[in-house]
């Protein structure tokens, strides 16, 4: 296997169990099949040990493959990046299928089909539901709350402006390895936004230097969809003149003009790579 294979991040062992994809790949106590299921809270923590720190989030209606399990942690592979690590058992379910995403920013899940009655929980940008039927404005989910209508789109109808859709994020909160409308990072914006588009897109800004786009040489104009990278860092040209990014400066999703950016970030280290989808 390759150094990037042996990645923990998109490597699918816990340590003590692997997936079977990787017999004869790795030196592991045992192998599994394991069990696929969906997350059915709103949002989790993907964690690097069982209440370990976070390395990134998973997303309502997410598919995961359950590998391993230790003491009511579940050790999962989430589809569809690949991203391997602990969350809580209690927050998965069973592998219902799904057929509307989440298009709007955010939106809430409501006890009745009604604007006046109670929010049950907030969703994301790209969180999967199963509508089972709908009344007036609302649609109803196959857990009995109610959604707008005008917050969803079928998974079959997915969005077509990736940098559109990172702009509807705009003022979202800086949050590292945040994946949601609630908090995220540069990485995340990138990956809510063509995933928005039915886009493959790994979950961290490294990984998708090395998966996105075609390498433009030094010097090329940049474009809006084109994608800048840093060491640790990624943004969105959104204009020939302007990069759209999550940022620790502003600690949020923001426009940023081009050139005093490219001055500021050079701090922390070069540009690495300009990329065209």
């Amino acid at each position: 296997m390759t150094r990037r294979e042996h990645d923990p991040r998109i490597t699918p062992f816990s340590g003590r169990v692997a997936h079977t994809s990787l017999r004869g790949l790795i030196d592991a106590p045992d192998f599994s099949d394991g069990q696929m299921m969906r997350l059915r809270a709103s949002l989790a923590d993907l964690q690097r040990s069982p209440s370990g720190p976070r390395d990134r989030q998973v997303l309502r209606g997410a598919r995961v493959c359950v590998i391993d399990r230790q003491n009511g942690f579940a050790y999962i592979r989430a589809e569809p990046d690949g991203y391997c690590g602990w969350l809580p058992e209690a927050v998965l379910g069973p592998d219902h299928p799904v057929t509307h995403r989440i298009s709007a920013p955010a939106t809430h899940l409501y006890t009745r089909p009604d604007l006046k009655s109670p929010e049950h929980a907030a969703l994301s940008l790209n969180a999967r539901v199963a509508i089972t039927d709908g009344t007036g404005r609302f649609l109803r989910c196959d857990d009995g709350f109610w959604l707008p209508e005008q917050h969803l789109a079928p998974l079959e109808t997915p969005a077509h402006d990736p940098v559109a859709v990172a702009e509807s994020l705009l003022g979202v909160p800086y949050l590292w390895g945040g994946n949601s409308s609630a908090g995220l990072d540069c990485s995340a914006l990138v990956q809510l936004a063509l995933h928005a588009c039915d886009r493959p897109c790994p979950g961290d800004s490294d990984l998708q230097e090395t998966a996105l786009g075609i390498a433009l040489p030094p010097g090329t104009a940049p474009e809006r969809g084109d994608l800048l990278f840093w060491p640790g860092h990624v943004a969105w040209v959104s204009a020939p003149d302007t990069i759209l990014h999550a940022n620790a400066h502003s600690m949020s999703v923001a426009h940023e003009a081009l050139a005093p950016a490219l001055a500021r970030i050079a701090d922390d280290g070069p540009l690495t790579a300009h990329k065209r989808l």
